[in-house]
């Protein structure tokens, strides 16, 4: 066995935490949920396991996220689900505490940055370091970023849009706005309470969503059988939903998603903008998989714009990367305890 720390990258999402080790790639794709009991706060359950319960507990144990829009919510919580997943990704030999990169949205502030390098630490980490995701998505798609050229990426998880602009390694501009996957879920399941009278949980509307859903309308139609509890005589029925309500159903949330892109395009010099007509835009993270969201983009902003390869794992690709390279990426970075 090698003497030197283990490293992992680690990317902390509001509703799905990637884990990745270099070498061997994502080890853990888990959701982002704790389970914990009501009457003495411990915790019963943490990924997969906690997000079955969602909806199905009994009032003594609650399911939830402790990441709100791309930031700790529950300290205590989040600490315990990054032990929990650096034991897993380690496994139960390991004796080394690993080196660990954490990603963060563009627009955390510097306090929110240290309680995510304080959990890490107290989770097990030697030492840990805090990239900004869109950084991170950029090195997983595999855009060149070290160059002089201004590349535009824009990440979309489950609680937050990262828009940047990267030229030289650094953000030139950016915003991250708490409008993404998790808002488009909510939005669809409000439609369908006051179209159908019918109340569905957050599964469903995320299934509808992935099933369903579309960023712009579309001539030939998906449709989508689902079940939920009728508001008006409380008891379970099904309706049939089709893609262009869908469409309308998030219409106001993609709005606002493109509001971000088209700001950070005009706070963008002109010479960068120049290069980003050049080479388009590209999209990471898994709300980006919304179909033809990138025609949607283009549609709005004149800017023609691509899916990265497996656009959800782009920032954990890129801690994977980051930790192969260190040094190259230290002037990106901050934070660091040893």
């Amino acid at each position: 066995m090698s003497w030197i720390s283990p490293q992992l990258g680690i990317d902390l999402g509001t509703t799905t935490t990637l884990v990745y080790v270099p070498g061997d790639g994502i080890v853990l794709n888990e959701p982002s949920v704790v389970a914990v009991s009501q009457n003495d706060r411990s915790i019963l359950a943490i990924g997969a396991d906690a997000k079955e319960m969602i909806g199905r507990t009994p009032e003594s144990i609650i399911a939830y996220r402790p990441m709100k829009d791309g930031v700790i919510a529950d300290y205590r919580v989040t600490e315990a689900m990054l032990r929990h997943y650096i034991k897993k990704a380690l496994g139960p030999w390991n004796l080394f505490k690993p080196d660990v990169i954490v990603s963060v949205p563009a627009g955390v502030t510097s306090t929110e940055r240290r309680a995510v390098v304080e959990a890490a630490l107290k989770a097990g980490a030697k030492n840990a370091y805090v990239i900004k995701e869109p950084i991170l998505a950029a090195i997983g798609a595999g855009i060149p970023i070290h160059e002089p050229r201004g590349n535009m990426i824009v990440d979309i998880g489950g609680g937050t849009i990262d828009v940047a602009v990267i030229s030289l390694g650094g953000i030139v501009a950016s915003t991250s706005v708490k409008c993404a996957g998790n808002r488009i879920d909510q939005a669809i399941a409000d439609y369908i309470k006051k179209t159908y009278n019918l109340a569905i949980g957050d599964k469903t509307a995320e299934d509808i969503k992935i099933e369903v859903g579309s960023a712009v309308p579309v001539e030939q139609e998906l449709t989508m059988t689902i079940k939920g509890r009728d508001l008006l005589s409380g008891l379970p029925r099904t309706a049939t939903i089709a893609t262009n309500e869908i469409v309308r159903a998030v219409s106001r949330e993609l709005r606002e998603m493109i509001k971000a892109i088209r700001t950070v395009l005009q706070d963008t010099p002109p010479e960068l903008a120049a290069d980003i007509i050049d080479r388009g835009i590209i999209m990471t993270g898994g709300t980006s998989q919304l179909r033809h969201f990138p025609e949607l983009v283009f549609r709005r902003t004149g800017v023609p714009a691509t899916m990265a390869d497996e656009a959800q794992f782009c920032v954990a690709k890129g801690t994977g990367i980051a930790l192969q390279h260190l040094d190259v990426y230290k002037k990106t970075m901050t934070t660091k305890r040893g």
